[in-house]
């Protein structure tokens, strides 16, 4: 069960410096992106994000996580598959955020008709590998030394990579999706 103080609304543009900060803890780790530095303006990153499907965790009233949808291909008959970015602020971690949040999006990418949600996580990032696991997304492969990195703890090493997906029992199920 989630602490009763999470609550689960969209993400607004009046989030970004701590939605920024959140996201930068995150890649300080090296275990979250081949990313070294948040973007400079909500602009700029959420230009290949989709418009809906973009939420914020709030706990005590303060932003603690966020997640959004990026498309994966650009052609019309793939516009149901999307790739997930979910982070958590190092201070919220043990308050069922990932897990809040995770649900939330489940749900609300199924209501907007996207039938597959996937994820790139660092085989490290046992917090994530859980998570993802934890709410029904598959290990479809681990694609060996997928990408070098650059920063941080890892710098200078090939970086395997986990596929993870979550196909939905209720999305994109009808002939006219």
């Amino acid at each position: 069960m989630f602490d009763n103080r999470i609550n689960i609304r969209p993400l607004a543009a009046s989030d970004w410096k701590l939605a920024a900060e959140i996201y930068q803890e995150g890649l300080d780790t090296g275990n979250s992106s081949f990313t070294q530095f948040a973007p400079a303006s909500w602009e700029e990153w959420t230009e290949h994000k989709l418009a809906d499907c973009r939420l914020a965790a709030m706990l005590d009233g303060q932003l603690a996580g966020w997640a959004m949808l990026s498309p994966v291909f650009s052609r019309a008959y793939y516009r149901g598959v999307t790739e997930l970015s979910i982070y958590v602020g190092a201070s919220a971690h043990g308050h069922g955020i990932g897990s809040a949040l995770m649900d939330a999006m489940i749900k609300e990418s199924e209501a907007k008709g996207i039938w597959m949600l996937q994820s790139l996580v660092f085989p490290e990032n046992a917090a994530s590998m859980h998570l993802h696991l934890k709410h029904g997304f598959k290990l479809m492969c681990v694609h060996e030394r997928m990408g070098f990195m650059t920063f941080g703890p890892y710098a200078g090493l090939w970086r395997d990579v986990a596929l993870l997906e979550r196909r939905s029992k209720i999305a994109g199920m009808g002939k006219n999706e």
